[in-house]
């Protein structure tokens, strides 16, 4: 079994004159990330590696939950406005070796393909996190394995 989880990346900046690339956090996302990361560490989640859109804004959130998981990080370039086929083949690559993979990436993409997956249905808010159970022991088997819905969680999470 493997488990994969999306990320789409916290609240970000809109700032005059900065390329969509380079947008920032806002205060707010700064705030949600470390949280959203600690409330899954909480719940004993287990992520062996993350990886992130280059992205300024998405970069940034997936250092923030890495720094709260101590682990390391990579950026992939097709995680940068996205589509389903993008992450499908950045999965089918991943090594065998790593059972629960963390992708930070952005709307419209990363939403499709959450809700290519299964039946439940998400729009992942910023700082939204969604994961799946992958039932298959390599990655590379991604398309034909089955794959069940395990949870949503999101910053409003904390306002209940």
């Amino acid at each position: 079994m493997k488990t994969l989880l999306l990320v789409r990346h916290s609240k970000s900046d809109w700032p005059v004159d900065v390329e969509d690339f380079d947008r920032p956090l806002n205060d707010l996302g700064m705030v949600n990330a470390p949280k959203m990361a600690r409330l899954l560490k909480d719940k004993s989640i287990e992520i062996d590696t993350f990886i992130s859109s280059p992205a300024k804004r998405a970069l940034h959130t997936c250092e923030l939950f890495s720094e709260v998981y101590g682990k390391p990080y990579s950026t992939e370039q097709t995680l940068y406005n996205p589509r389903e086929t993008d992450f499908e083949n950045l999965i089918y690559g991943l090594d065998d070796s790593i059972n629960s993979v963390a992708l930070f990436s952005h709307n419209n993409g990363i939403s499709n393909f959450a809700n290519s997956l299964t039946d439940e249905i998400v729009n992942l808010p910023t700082s939204g996190v969604v994961a799946y159970q992958i039932d298959c022991d390599k990655w590379s088997d991604f398309e034909i394995a089955k794959k069940k819905f395990l949870y949503f969680y999101s910053p409003k999470n904390f306002n209940q």
